[in-house]
């Protein structure tokens, strides 16, 4: 689907359409192909089943002759004079045979052999009868003569399938016979049937089928192009359309971006673009109400910082004439840390909004990765000091939470930090697993050692994060190719930090150990000079096994 998508990209409406016709068109060739190479194979198979019914038939009608005459002979044999001449008796009943079996175009008829191989009667090459042809071989090799005197002496008689002159051609033909010995004068009797009929037939029927596909080919290739030349005119109309439509909304974007006109949904056509009218100009109407929200907070910041710079001013002048008013001044420093807190979080959510719409209009650009990226460990530095000013005063509720779904999150949101580090970070986490737990205390952890990992991992190398059940735990780990730790316990202390020259304020570390000892969950560090591992083993409870929401 990827590859699909990058083929696709940067390219017209036109051209898409375009690739659409062409690869429908080529389905339904290679269909039409399909259909009819099905048909050849059924043909194939039919072939073989006429063939074989063909054989069969005709074996069931030379058996019945053959019987039949065994039957005549029988009878004259059984009912003879006694006083007749037993030789005059066997000439008339050769002449009757002769007589009354075979067809008109001289195929049918009945031979008849002695068991030494003699002809005694052949009404077609009459010239051999009287002769020996006991040894007689086709052009396969078989013995003829031999191999009919020897099944005609089993209880059933048999076949043979050989070579021999057609009455009618002239010529070799492939020939199947049945023969069955009459004991009593040692006489073995059998007629056959030439295999080239059936081969005739079902040739014939290949023409017929070849006909058929030559003309299904043709309507196909007909209607391919009548398909075509109908879609090339449904993409000439529909792609003038799309770029009327489109061109109005350029047209508007165009003037929102300085005058924030917003677009009249009476002038687009199509419902689709009418349905995304309504999202265009709420759009508007929120960019240009922030931007002026954004210039109200800018003079009101000033002012608030110019009053809290005169308030600390003065407070320090009378810091100098009064010490014991450290006390109150360490409450009023601590009040202006919260409160500096909470009105850095609406300029800095500003900030990344209209980073966002300007790579929506402007598109990527590395000198706006940066500042985003930047934003982001502002934004990080500043869920830090948050939760620092709120943990004693706020319960953090927990939810039955999608941990795979929400690791996956954070790590998109760190993307442009590592990559503005030249790192990448590569996940193995697996799917759906569930977890019960305050989403903005996981959010630290995870957030922390994120920025630590990509933060002080050697240039150029990956960060890995791991997720994944085992028994009744979850663990979760942080690994980088990072300077060995030598104290795994002192980087969770407050204000400590393994390298100094990196920055932070080393309260990231503290933030996650205070909340992994409040809901149990334990911490391991390995560190050598190669890699650094940072594990977190969550417990499954009871009511970490409810639906995943």
């Amino acid at each position: 689907m990827e590859s699909i998508i990058n083929f696709l990209k940067n390219k017209t409406i036109a051209s898409i359409h375009f690739i659409g016709m062409v690869m429908m068109l080529i389905v339904i060739i290679v269909f039409s192909a399909i259909v009819a190479y099905q048909e050849y194979q059924n043909f194939e198979v039919e072939a073989e089943s006429i063939q074989s019914e063909f054989i069969q038939k005709q074996k069931d009608t030379i058996v019945f002759d053959t019987t039949r005459v065994l039957n005549f002979i029988n009878d004259a044999y059984e009912y003879r004079d006694k006083e007749q001449d037993e030789e005059v008796l066997k000439k008339q009943i050769l002449h009757a045979i002769e007589e009354l079996y075979g067809r008109q175009d001289g195929t049918g008829y009945i031979f008849v052999y002695d068991f030494n191989g003699v002809v005694l009667s052949d009404p077609i090459q009459r010239q051999n009868i009287g002769k020996n042809l006991y040894g007689t071989k086709d052009t396969n090799g078989v013995m003829v003569i031999k191999d009919l005197i020897d099944v005609s002496l089993k209880k059933e008689g048999g076949f043979v399938e050989y070579q021999w002159l057609k009455p009618t051609t002239g010529s070799l033909s492939p020939k199947i016979s049945y023969a069955k010995s009459f004991e009593p004068w040692g006489w073995m009797v059998g007629t056959g049937v030439y295999l080239d009929e059936v081969e005739k037939n079902i040739q014939n029927q290949r023409e017929i089928l070849k006909n058929r596909l030559n003309q299904y080919s043709f309507k196909m290739v007909f209607l391919l192009a009548i398909l075509f030349v109908v879609g090339i005119i449904g993409i000439v109309i529909t792609n003038h359309i799309l770029k009327k439509e489109i061109s109005s909304f350029s047209h508007y974007f165009k003037e929102a971006s300085s005058t924030y006109a917003k677009i009249d949904e009476e002038d687009i056509r199509l419902s689709e673009f009418k349905k995304m009218v309504h999202y265009i100009n709420a759009m508007i109407s929120v960019i240009h109400q922030r931007k002026e929200k954004l210039k109200e907070l800018n003079l009101t910041l000033e002012s608030k910082v110019e009053q809290k710079t005169k308030d600390l001013s003065e407070q320090n002048i009378l810091l100098e004439k009064e010490k014991d008013f450290n006390a109150s001044l360490v409450k009023a420093q601590d009040s202006f840390i919260k409160h500096s807190i909470h009105e850095i979080n609406t300029p800095l959510a500003v900030i990344m909004t209209h980073i966002d719409l300007f790579k929506m209009k402007e598109g990527e650009n590395r000198y706006l990765t940066k500042i985003e990226a930047a934003s982001k460990i502002i934004s990080n530095i500043y869920e830090d000091l948050s939760y620092m000013v709120k943990k004693n005063r706020v319960t953090y509720t927990k939810k039955h939470l999608n941990m795979s779904v929400f690791l996956e999150e954070r790590v998109d949101f760190f993307y442009e930090i590592a990559l503005g580090n030249q790192h990448k970070i590569i996940t193995e986490i697996q799917n759906d697993i569930g977890i019960y737990f305050s989403p903005d205390e996981l959010q630290r952890i995870v957030d922390n050692n994120l920025s630590n990992a990509i933060k002080y991992a050697n240039r150029g190398t990956d960060v890995k994060v791991v997720l994944r059940e085992e028994k009744e735990e979850i663990v979760l780990e942080f690994v980088g190719c990072s300077p060995k730790i030598d104290d795994t316990e002192r980087i969770f202390k407050p204000f400590e930090r393994e390298n100094d020259v990196r920055g932070g304020f080393g309260l990231g570390l503290e933030i996650v150990y205070t909340i992994c000892q409040k809901e149990d969950v334990k911490i391991e560090v390995q560190s050598d000079d190669e890699m650094t591992v940072f594990s977190y083993r969550f417990k499954k409870g009871e009511q970490d096994e409810s639906i995943i929401t």
